[in-house]
């Protein structure tokens, strides 16, 4: 069994794959979403990195 580092990233991975999803317009379930097209998968993961970029760009502007 994979020992968490870092306490709480699960739920928050999570909770940041729900917020990108509802911004694009996919409908996510807690638990399996077997039920979404490949297009819509990508479309997810790709919010979230486009958000994770932000992110750092902005953290990198405030230095």
């Amino acid at each position: 069994m994979a020992k968490h580092v870092v306490p709480g990233a699960k739920d928050a991975l999570n909770r940041f794959k729900m917020e990108a999803a509802n911004e694009i317009g996919v409908n996510l379930k807690e638990g399996y979403n077997g039920d979404l097209t490949s297009k819509q998968a990508g479309s997810v993961g790709g919010q979230m990195v486009k958000k994770m970029i932000e992110s750092y760009e902005n953290s990198i502007k405030t230095r």
